[in-house]
């Protein structure tokens, strides 16, 4: 009896700190800097005002945002880089600690400790770029390209986290790249549409928690941890409208569908549908209002639809020995689906100089 309670409570304190695991390297909630793993806005004056755009179209990366922009801003080339300095932290709480050897003669013993971790490589550089052209005076065609997302966070090494007799940080890197070419065009004065394909690129790979690489975590050993960089290709839609209500009210509204990316086969062990790690589905509305010649302020009311990820949004059921990591319908990291309200002021000082400053929730 008293081995089968041991047994049964190695399971439960590798399954326990696998959950750690996960949260401590990105997974477990959202980035304050982002949202979820969404960037804040595209386009540098996007970002500058909290990234609203829906209805205010200021440069040739409004395709990211909302196509039908496009056909509003003329003939451009923009570039702009971000550096990002976010700050990511894992709070670790409720850890007993227990002597090496507790759960037999490999066990390393309880490496966890309470507190705060602060994650390493804290500066990042995020370029863009944007073509417009006119093509008709009421025809655009475009392309954009932008960084969509990521997470990168990485700890120190941690022993529960690694295979026996090795050392490794723990921690992942995720990377997505769009390039959307974009179609807009004006229907009347008022009004525009617009139509973006995003063709998508993204890069993964998880380092460190190859202690969880085994049969009572996942339904693919060997396919968990320390694989280097896969990567994994696929494209969505985008579509938006424009519309001028008045003099000084501008109303936009866009949908993106759901990114088919083929699978991260390096990590089907890990991602839930042996690799699977779609983009997901997200919508908007926004209001652009010129409160006078020099001020505008923009509002959005988006939704990101992680739930329809299985990778992100299946809750996590390894403590009741269900939903091995990379099956179909295993194991996720519990994400909900987020709504984001995004406020921004743009003030032009004089023709030459435009301040701006916005707002972000989600």
């Amino acid at each position: 009896m008293k081995t089968f309670k041991r047994a049964f409570e190695e399971i439960y304190m590798r399954k326990t700190q696998l959950l750690i695991a996960l949260a401590a390297i990105g997974f477990a909630g959202s980035a304050s800097a982002t949202n979820g793993y969404f960037a804040h806005g595209y386009g540098i004056k996007a970002k500058g005002m909290g990234g609203a755009g829906i209805a205010y179209a200021q440069d040739a990366l409004a395709a990211a945002t909302n196509p039908a922009g496009m056909v509003l801003v003329g003939d451009r080339i923009d570039f702009g880089a971000e550096i990002f300095n976010p700050n990511r932290e894992s709070t670790i709480t409720g850890t007993a600690a227990r002597s090496p050897g507790a759960f037999g003669p490999t066990d390393p013993g309880e490496s966890l400790s309470n507190g705060t971790f602060e994650s390493g490589k804290d500066v990042f550089l995020v370029p863009e770029f944007g073509y417009n052209r006119m093509i008709r005076p009421d025809v655009s065609v475009g392309v954009s390209v932008f960084g969509n997302g990521g997470m990168n966070s990485e700890y120190n090494s941690i022993p529960a986290f690694n295979a026996a007799g090795t050392s490794s940080k723990t921690g992942v890197d995720l990377m997505q790249l769009f390039i959307s070419p974009s179609v807009a065009m004006k229907i009347n004065e008022d009004h525009a549409v617009g139509a973006a394909l995003n063709l998508a690129y993204q890069r993964f790979k998880a380092y460190g928690i190859a202690n969880f690489d085994g049969a009572a975590y996942t339904s693919s050993v060997g396919n968990v941890s320390d694989r280097g960089y896969d990567d994994a290709m696929g494209v969505s839609l985008r579509l938006g409208w424009t519309g001028t209500i008045s003099p000084a009210v501008t109303l936009g509204a866009t949908y993106q569908s759901k990114t088919n990316m083929s699978k991260f086969d390096k990590y089907k062990g890990l991602f839930a549908q042996q690799g699977d790690f779609d983009i997901p589905e997200t919508y908007g509305l926004g209001i652009a209002i010129k409160a006078n010649p020099k001020t505008t302020v923009a509002v959005d009311v988006s939704r990101i639809n992680y739930s329809g990820v299985q990778a992100v949004g299946n809750v996590n059921r390894l403590l009741v020995g269900a939903g091995a990591l990379g099956s179909d319908g295993g194991s996720g990291f519990g994400w909900k689906d987020q709504t984001v309200v995004k406020l921004g002021v743009s003030y032009d000082v004089d023709n030459k100089l435009t301040v701006r400053a916005g707002y972000n929730h989600g």
